[in-house]
């Protein structure tokens, strides 16, 4: 039994996200992350003339405070007593996890699409796609929900736990330090391609197992929602490569290939229309339906990636203690 407690503190992690999500009313370790990166963003566009090393620079800075910070409370906690340890680890884990947020907010747009509120619909999907929400039309709508929730399976979920299994909490903050610079300054455009360069670097290396690892664990996990594991496999194998990131196709290809949907394809961001290959193919058409069954496969391969990262956890730190 002494040689399970390192992985307590992310199984309980995960619970308490399943159970109770992100609180929205108390500050949030992300959001604090966020501040931080805006902050430093705001002092090497004023300081410094090279954005390629300031970027580089700020992304080391928000790394530095984002992993420290937690090795240090937590070794304090540790050092208290292992209770206390676990507890603050255990609340750390559940901030990183995004599981139970990404299933409320993608079916807010579900409930709205079932009963005919396109209005609506759009006005729940615009809170969880970069992409313009306008010019969508109802399928249009439930396919862009889709395809957060396979996305987003990874950088929200999956991912955090792979390093929670490397590294505990202080791994996962590690982790999501780096997701958030690339999704705050990680573009190409004129104005983030230096400053954002080393971010978005980073985060491609990061999440180069993961996703993989995630869409594996999403074909493995299909036949107990009732999906089709070998399409999902041989689409992930097609398609896999069918985006300009070499990660965020892997996770959506595998859920495509689940759901005997069609996914991505062009998109409008910023009122520019993005030419983008499609993933998937057009066996049927999508329906609300369909975004309850991708929150089934990202948690089906939430909670693999869980017993892996827990095994991992216990293996490394476990002749520790």
């Amino acid at each position: 039994m002494k040689h399970l407690l390192p992985a307590l503190p992310i199984i309980l992690g995960f619970l308490l996200d399943c159970v109770i999500g992100d609180p929205y009313n108390i500050p949030h370790p992300i959001r604090l992350i966020g501040n931080l990166i805006a902050g430093l963003e705001k002092i090497v566009r004023k300081h410094m003339n090279n954005l390629r090393i300031g970027g580089t620079l700020l992304a080391l800075a928000v790394i530095t405070i984002s992993t420290v910070t937690p090795l240090v409370l937590l070794a304090l906690c540790y050092h208290v007593n292992i209770i206390l340890g676990t507890a603050v680890e255990t609340v750390l884990c559940c901030y990183m996890l995004a599981a139970r947020c990404l299933c409320n907010e993608s079916m807010k747009v579900c409930h709205a699409a079932e009963s005919g509120d396109t209005e609506s619909a759009r006005k729940a999907v615009s809170m969880i796609v970069g992409r313009d929400t306008a010019v969508l039309d109802h399928e249009g709508i439930i396919r862009a929900a889709v395809e957060t929730v396979a996305e987003n399976a990874s950088d929200g979920v999956t991912a955090p736990l792979f390093y929670m299994g490397i590294g505990g909490a202080v791994g996962a903050f590690f982790y999501k330090s780096v997701n958030t610079m690339d999704s705050m300054i990680g573009y190409k455009d004129e104005k983030y391609a230096d400053i954002g360069r080393f971010a978005a670097k980073l985060d491609d290396v990061l999440n180069y197992i993961p996703s993989r690892l995630t869409a594996l664990l999403m074909v493995m996990s299909a036949p107990l929602f009732k999906l089709d594991s070998r399409n999902a496999f041989r689409i992930w194998k097609r398609d896999r490569r069918n985006h300009a990131s070499p990660n965020s196709a892997q996770t959506e290809s595998a859920c495509a290939g689940a759901l005997h949907l069609r996914l991505a394809g062009d998109a409008w961001y910023f009122g520019k229309l993005h030419k983008k290959p499609y993933i998937g193919d057009n066996d049927r058409s999508v329906e609300p339906e369909d975004i309850r069954r991708a929150n089934r496969l990202m948690y089906g391969a939430s909670v693999l990636m869980l017993l892996l990262s827990a095994a991992v956890k216990c293996i490394i730190f476990g002749g520790i203690l």
